[in-house]
Parts: C-alpha cells; sequence; structure tokens
C-alpha cells in the first residue's frame, strides 16, 4: 500500500518534472491536493486527488528504473516467445521493460523501467539525450576517421546522414562515441563506411547514469541523486513520438525515411 509522500517527491515520481520544478509549480498556485492549493511540505495519501495544472496525477505504482548491465547475447525484448529476452534474464519480481534497445552482440548499459513516459522522454531522439559507447575496431584508430564519424556519415542501407557527434580516440584501436540518435546499428554502420569492422561495442553511459563497476549481468536500483539529475535533464522533454525530419539526417536528394530508429534514440 502506498504511504504519504511529500507533494514535491509524488509529482517527481509520477514523473511530472523535477522535485525543484514541483516546488516552484507549488509556488505558483500550479499544483492542488483535493482541490485546494498545495504548499510547500504538503503530503498526499493514499486516495487524495492531485492535479497539476488541469492534468491529473497519479501515482498508481511504485516508480522503478534500473541500471542494468546486459551480457551479449541477450535481447532487449519483452516478448515472451524470445527465449533470450531481458525481462526473464533479470527476473524482477515486477512488471518492467527496457527503455530503447541495445544489440544483441553489444553490451552494457541498458535501463528498465515500469514507467512508459518515463522511457519516451528518455528515448525520443528529437530531446537529443546523450548516450555513451566504447568501441574496439578490427583496425588502428587515425584522426581521418575520428574526423570522418564526427561530421556526419552518410548510411547507405537507411539512405540517411548521421547527426554530428563526439568521438575521441582512447586506445591504438579504441575510441569513444557520444551519440544524440539511436537509429538502426548506427555505430556499426558508421564504421562499415570507413571500412572498419567493430570487434566489440559496450555502453557505458545514458544521459547522468553511468554503467560503472556494475557487474556484467547485474542490475540496480538509480539513486536518489541520479533520479533527481535525471528529472533536472528531462524537464523540456517530450515523450510523444513524431515523424520529424532529420535535421542532421535528411534523404539524398529524397524525403523518406528507411529502416531507422530515429523515434527511439537508443540503438546500438
Amino acid at each position: 500500500m502506498l504511504q504519504s509522500v511529500r507533494i514535491n517527491k509524488y509529482l517527481s515520481e509520477a514523473g511530472i518534472c523535477s522535485r525543484r520544478e514541483a516546488d516552484r509549480q507549488i509556488e505558483r498556485g500550479n499544483v492542488t491536493i483535493n482541490g485546494r492549493p498545495a504548499t510547500m511540505g504538503d503530503k498526499v495519501c493514499p486516495g487524495d486527488s492531485v492535479m497539476y495544472g488541469k492534468k491529473r496525477v497519479s501515482r498508481e505504482e511504485e516508480m522503478i528504473l534500473l541500471a542494468v548491465n546486459k551480457p551479449r547475447g541477450i535481447v532487449c525484448t519483452a516478448e515472451k516467445r524470445e527465449k533470450d529476452n531481458i525481462v526473464d534474464y533479470i527476473n524482477y519480481p515486477k512488471r518492467i521493460y527496457p527503455i530503447g534497445r541495445l544489440d544483441k552482440n553489444s553490451h552494457g548499459l541498458i535501463l528498465m523501467t515500469n514507467q512508459g513516459e518515463l522511457g519516451n522522454k528518455i528515448m525520443r531522439s528529437r530531446n537529443f539525450h546523450e548516450k555513451e559507447y566504447i568501441v574496439k575496431v578490427d583496425r588502428d584508430v587515425t584522426e581521418s576517421f575520428l574526423r570522418g564519424m564526427s561530421q556526419g556519415v552518410y548510411l547507405r542501407d537507411l539512405d540517411a546522414v548521421t547527426r554530428p557527434c563526439q568521438v575521441e580516440k582512447v586506445g591504438k584501436r579504441t575510441f569513444r562515441i557520444i551519440l544524440t540518435q539511436g537509429m538502426n546499428r548506427q555505430i556499426r554502420r558508421m564504421c562499415e563506411h570507413f571500412q572498419y569492422r567493430v570487434l566489440d561495442l559496450k555502453r557505458v553511459r545514458i544521459m547522468n547514469i553511468m554503467l560503472g563497476d556494475l557487474k556484467e549481468g547485474a542490475f540496480r536500483e538509480i539513486t536518489p541523486k541520479e533520479w533527481e539529475d535525471l528529472q533536472h535533464l528531462l524537464q523540456d522533454s517530450s515523450d510523444k513520438s513524431s515523424k520529424e525530419r532529420k535535421e542532421y539526417g535528411q534523404k539524398s536528394g529524397r524525403n523518406k525515411s528507411r529502416g531507422t530508429s530515429e523515434t527511439t534514440g537508443i540503438s546500438q
């Protein structure tokens, strides 16, 4: 059974806004509890009616957000017909699903939640949220390769150009790349464009959430500080899907899309 909770935390855990933003909205009179304006420090009890502007706020279930270190071979789907699906692999006691995807042959950080709106805000490519990867390739990393990767790459199979991104050499055949979009197998396709083959691809960060020293196959709940910072980063993000034109992914001479995962934002 839900316990009473401070109004700013209630709004935060319902995915409405950060606690700091909730405090501002309370001061402006935009939040009510059972029809009366909320005040700082008010608590919400089970059965209370909370309104944020004209929107009714519901926190019917506990907010769950897990950081998972996905091993190779596990598929980021909740589809039970996939024997190696990540939901069965994690075996969490409550219903959760992955936010975005990480290819079966890739490993590292994947987030899992029970909050659809939260997942959409993190996933949508139009929100420009960062995902960071460490990539090992089959040839020496050159300055021209780094420059080409960072400037945007035309992917023939998808008939699209990637957004400019941050790329940094971290070893003779290893580089770090930070993306704000998630086309299908984007990093692998980008490398193939320059005749490089990916030997290992590991995601180490999604927005402010780091993989750190989390053991492969293990998961953890995000910390209160991570949740607070995440809410701040998401406060201007949309959870709506969009058929937006790719400002750095316009088709070459055509205006149709094939095979991209622009709306999901996290796929490597």
